[in-house]
């Protein structure tokens, strides 16, 4: 007898077709399961995974035919090999049984030479199969794994044009495989918005496709100045823009160097008008707030998409909102000038004490005027002249 051998399960609603049955297999040296019923049999097979399964036809409830085509539905048991053992022995049954991939199909009353004959050929090319089959499917998954390492990689790079790495760290922290709803952070950010002065009007004397190259063109000029300052631009929205800026320690500082680069490049922009069509210069504000966000994959299991939400992010954007009506190229709340690392490399201009759109609290606002080579003469005396006018002492 062998060390292991092989275990076949019975499976028919008659009991005495049970004992006929496992004593052949028995004095053959085969072990058995049996199971009366389709359903008892899927169970069985799914717990002990048999070498081979003798399936009776009909039964109540699953019949033999359902319970062969579930079975090659499970990744687990579709390779098992079936034989079908059926007082049925018209053509269309035997059919039936070949094309959902029985593998042999014997009418009863049944051969026992002919059923231990097919039954031992068909567990010698199974073990024939199973010798051979690993070193091809070696083969096969090193190359799957190759190309699928390669396709994976090629996605990230393209992905990234989209995605910015920063955020991918965030919302795929395993690979792209990773990628799920609600993979989210809290942290403390900078946040920036940049909005282009009087689009719709310049618009509306090009076509589209000359709108799209100067602002692609001057798109590129604004990342040129917040990636090298350890920013990263969220998205972009038509003719404006929001970034973060999230290095350690240093985000205040980072978003207000990079506002007044992209003040400066605006200037070069307008330098090469007539290569965009353009006929008259750029100008754009910039709003900047500090404070806690969730930065993590937003939207419904269909579509995501990489964002930050919070109320940071509302407020840079009301802050870029007022610009325009103080006539300022930058505009920072109190709480990103209170995180600066090195606030005297700034020119601030303390403007006012605001309740920002949509907002229920004052705060002060300021305006950078640039990076100062020096600290300036007016700063120690602005702040005290400030509080005094607010508290009316003046």
């Amino acid at each position: 007898m062998q060390d292991n051998p092989p275990r076949i399960l019975l499976v028919d609603d008659e009991p005495d077709n049970f004992y006929l049955l496992e004593e052949l297999l028995k004095s053959q040296g085969y072990d058995t399961l049996t199971a009366a019923s389709g359903t008892e049999a899927l169970a069985i097979a799914r717990n002990e995974l048999p070498d081979m399964i003798l399936l009776d036809v009909m039964m109540p409830g699953l019949d033999g035919f359902e319970v062969c085509q579930q079975l090659r539905m499970d990744g687990g048991l579709q390779t098992v090999p079936v034989i079908f053992l059926t007082a049925l022995q018209d053509d269309t049954s035997r059919m039936r049984g070949l094309e959902l991939l029985g593998d042999d199909y014997l009418t009863k009353p049944i051969n026992h030479k002919l059923l231990l004959t097919k039954m031992a050929s068909l567990l010698r090319l199974q073990q024939m199969r199973s010798r051979s089959v690993p070193s091809q499917v070696n083969e096969q998954t090193k190359t799957q794994l190759s190309e699928s390492g390669n396709i994976n990689q090629i996605l990230a790079e393209k992905l990234r044009l989209f995605v910015p790495e920063q955020f991918l760290r965030r919302i795929a922290p395993r690979g792209l495989e990773s990628i799920q709803l609600g993979n989210v952070k809290e942290e403390e950010i900078a946040v920036l918005f940049c909005d282009i002065r009087g689009f719709t009007g310049i618009s509306e004397s090009q076509s589209a496709g000359e709108t799209f190259k100067w602002l692609n063109g001057f798109f590129t000029q604004m990342n040129v100045c917040i990636n090298p300052n350890n920013g990263f631009i969220d998205k972009y929205l038509g003719d404006a823009l929001m970034a973060i800026f999230d290095r350690a320690g240093l985000k205040a500082q980072d978003a207000l160097t990079a506002a007044v680069m992209m003040q400066q490049s605006v200037k070069e922009f307008n330098s090469n008008l007539v290569e965009y069509n353009l006929t008259q210069p750029i100008k754009i504000g910039i709003g900047i707030d500090m404070g806690i966000a969730a930065i993590g994959a937003l939207g419904a299991e269909g579509r995501l998409d990489s964002t930050a939400i919070g109320d940071v992010v509302n407020t840079a954007a009301r802050l870029q909102e007022l610009t325009k009506h103080y006539g300022c190229g930058i505009i920072v709340s109190k709480a990103t000038i209170a995180r600066l690392d090195r606030p005297e490399l700034f020119y601030l201009r303390w403007i006012d004490r605001v309740t920002p759109r949509g907002k229920q609290q004052a705060q002060d606002i300021y305006e950078v005027q640039g990076i100062a080579t020096q600290r300036a003469i007016a700063e120690p005396i602005l702040e005290p002249g400030v509080q005094a006018w607010q508290a009316g002492t003046i």
